[in-house]
C-alpha cells in the first residue's frame, strides 16, 4: 500500500504539471526532485503571493529550505500553513469563526501587533518578544524555536487566549532521538532547565524520548507557548496548541517514533500522557481547521484552491 508521503508526491507531480506548468526538478535537501518546483514562488497561491514576499521580507522571517525565497517543495508544511491562513491576516470575521470553532469561548479575534509594521489576526514565525528560551539564534523560521503561526482570541470572559498552529503536512519521523546527535549536548542545555523547572507544562520523562520528533518539536514549541503566556505576551493569560495535520496521514498521526521511551501508541496519546494540562492540546485536519470559513463573504477563490491543492 502506498504511503501517504508517496501518495502526496504523486499528487504533487500531477499539480506540476496539469496547474503549474513547472518542469520540476527543484533542488530541495541538495538534490534535485520532481515534486519541487523550479519557478518557486508559484508554491504560492496567486491572491496572498506578493503580500507574502513582502510580510517575510519586511519582518526578516527566513522562509524554510531556502531563506529568501520561497520553498517550491510542494509538500512544504510551512507553505501549506501560508497558503491555509495568510488570507485571514486581515480578516476579523474569518478569524473570529476559525476560533470559535476552536473554543466556544471565543467571542471574537484580536488583531495581534508584533511591531508598528507587523498587525494582523495571524502572526507567522512567531518567535515571541524576549529571547525566553535562551537560543542562540533570533531568526524568525530560523534556526530557532518559532511558532508556524499564532492567533489571539478575547474568550466570553473577557481574558485573551493565544491560539498557537503548528502545521504538519506529509511528515514522518523515524525515531532518531537529537539527543545523540553532534548538538544534543546543546539542545540538553537550552532545553532541560525548562523541564526540570516545577512549573514546566511537561511532566518529567525520558529525555532521549522527548527528544524525538515529533515530540522534540512539541516540546520546544509548548515551552516557548508558556513562557510567553507567563510574561503576558499580547495580554494571553492562557494558550491552545493545536496540530493541523491531514487526516489521511496515519503514518505520522498513528505512531510513536519514541517507543519505548514514551509510552503511548498514537501521536495524540503519547504527547497527551507527557502535558500537565492535555486539553491545552488538540489535533485538526486542515480542512476542518477552515471548515467555517466556506461560508463567509468572498472566499470562493481560495477555498477552491485549496481544495484542488491539498483536501480533495
Amino acid at each position: 500500500m502506498m504511503s501517504y508521503l508517496e501518495d502526496q508526491k504523486r499528487r504533487a507531480i500531477a499539480l506540476r504539471d496539469n496547474y503549474f506548468k513547472d518542469p520540476g526538478g527543484g533542488i530541495y535537501d541538495n538534490a534535485p526532485h520532481e515534486y519541487v518546483l523550479i519557478d518557486q514562488i508559484l508554491n504560492i497561491w496567486s491572491g496572498i503571493r506578493e503580500d507574502v514576499i513582502d510580510y517575510f521580507t519586511q519582518n526578516s522571517i527566513a522562509f524554510w529550505d531556502s531563506v529568501n525565497k520561497p520553498s517550491g517543495n510542494l509538500l512544504s508544511s510551512q507553505i501549506a500553513c501560508l497558503n491555509h491562513l495568510f488570507f485571514i491576516r486581515q480578516r476579523e470575521d474569518i478569524a473570529t469563526v476559525v476560533l470559535q470553532n476552536l473554543d466556544t469561548n471565543v467571542v471574537r479575534a484580536i488583531r495581534v501587533t508584533k511591531n508598528e509594521n507587523e498587525a494582523g489576526f495571524v502572526v507567522f514565525e512567531e518567535n515571541g518578544s524576549a529571547n525566553y528560551l535562551n537560543e542562540r539564534s533570533r531568526i524568525r523560521g530560523g534556526h530557532a524555536t518559532s511558532l508556524n503561526a499564532v492567533m489571539l482570541g478575547e474568550l466570553k470572559d473577557s481574558s485573551l487566549k493565544l491560539f498557537v498552529l503548528e502545521w504538519k503536512y506529509a511528515e514522518y519521523f523515524n525515531g532518531s532521538s537529537k539527543v545523540n546527535d553532534e548538538r544534543g549536548g546543546l539542545r540538553l542545555d537550552t532545553y532541560k532547565p525548562f523541564l526540570d523547572d516545577p512549573s514546566s507544562p511537561l511532566k518529567p520523562c525520558n529525555l532521549a524520548g522527548i527528544f524525538t520528533d515529533p515530540f522534540y518539536h512539541l516540546m520546544r514549541h509548548t515551552l516557548l507557548m508558556d513562557q510567553m503566556v507567563k510574561a503576558n505576551e499580547y495580554g494571553a493569560t492562557d494558550y491552545l496548541h493545536i496540530h493541523v495535520i491531514p487526516s489521511l496521514n496515519t503514518e505520522l498521526l498513528r505512531s510513536n517514533p519514541a517507543f519505548p521511551q514514551l509510552p503511548g501508541l498514537t501521536l495524540n496519546e503519547t504527547w497527551c500522557k507527557l502535558l500537565k494540562t492535555p486539553g491545552r492540546y488538540l489535533s485538526i485536519d486542515p480542512k476542518d481547521l477552515l471548515e467555517p470559513a466556506q461560508y463567509c463573504l468572498d472566499t470562493g477563490s481560495i477555498i477552491s484552491y485549496l481544495q484542488m491543492r491539498y483536501w480533495n
